[in-house]
């Protein structure tokens, strides 16, 4: 195997493994992204190594997630400010409430909520979901999706590319937006703050006693 796919497949792999262990990116970019590179119209990767790629490294980066819930527990949350981060007690309470009324479906639908899943399989872990049901559902879960995107991937690589070039056209556009609100925004209250500035120092200037006025007050 060429060394350049190699690390290309590792790539996916880690890549899966962050984003199911809280990186804020859909894991789906990956996946989509292995299906384009290995279609037909390109055929740069294997199409199965790409598709065992998408599956360890999604599988894996949940399993991470439930391991140190399991391990860890509770504790996690009032001693490590990351974790905290990603699932505040709050969080992980209304997460459980989720698990006692619905059960391992919760799994399922975590998978398409950006922000979700690693509080999910962390409070799965803490609740100490049996491990064997663990990863039957979540290997339910995760080749229903994973197989899905990366066929669609697979066998329509151009339009999906269309329609990725047809998203960075319209975020670039959107991000361009932003910045010159932003910088508008910002222009417009430096003024307002200079001017409130300049008004709060004027009335001081009036309201302070002149030596006219100290002298008569002290006669």
């Amino acid at each position: 195997m060429d060394t350049f796919l190699a690390w290309g497949y590792i790539g996916i792999i880690v890549f899966l493994i962050l984003t199911g262990c809280g990186l804020p990116i859909p894991e789906e970019v990956a996946i989509v992204a292995a299906g384009c590179l290995a279609s037909p119209e390109k055929n740069l990767m294997d199409p199965w190594l790409a598709l065992g790629s998408c599956f360890i490294g999604a599988i894996l980066g949940d399993l991470i997630m439930y391991g140190i819930g399991r391990k860890f527990g509770r504790r996690l949350l009032q001693k490590r400010a990351f974790f905290s981060s990603i699932l505040s007690p709050e969080k992980e309470q209304h997460i459980e409430e989720m698990f006692t009324k619905h059960g391992l479906k919760v799994l399922f639908v975590s998978r398409f909520l950006i922000g979700i899943r690693s509080p999910i399989y962390i409070t799965a872990g803490i609740l100490k979901v049996p491990l064997k049901q663990f990863i039957i559902a979540d290997l339910l879960c995760a080749g229903f999706m994973i197989t899905t995107f990366f066929a669609l991937a697979y066998f329509y690589s151009d339009r999906v590319l269309g329609w990725i070039r047809g998203a960075e056209t319209a975020v670039t556009i959107s991000v361009l937006l932003l910045a010159v609100g932003a910088l508008v925004g910002y222009r417009i209250f430096r003024i307002r703050r200079a001017r409130l500035e300049a008004l709060e120092a004027a009335a001081k200037t009036h309201d302070a006693p002149n030596d006219a006025d100290v002298e008569k007050s002290v006669a």
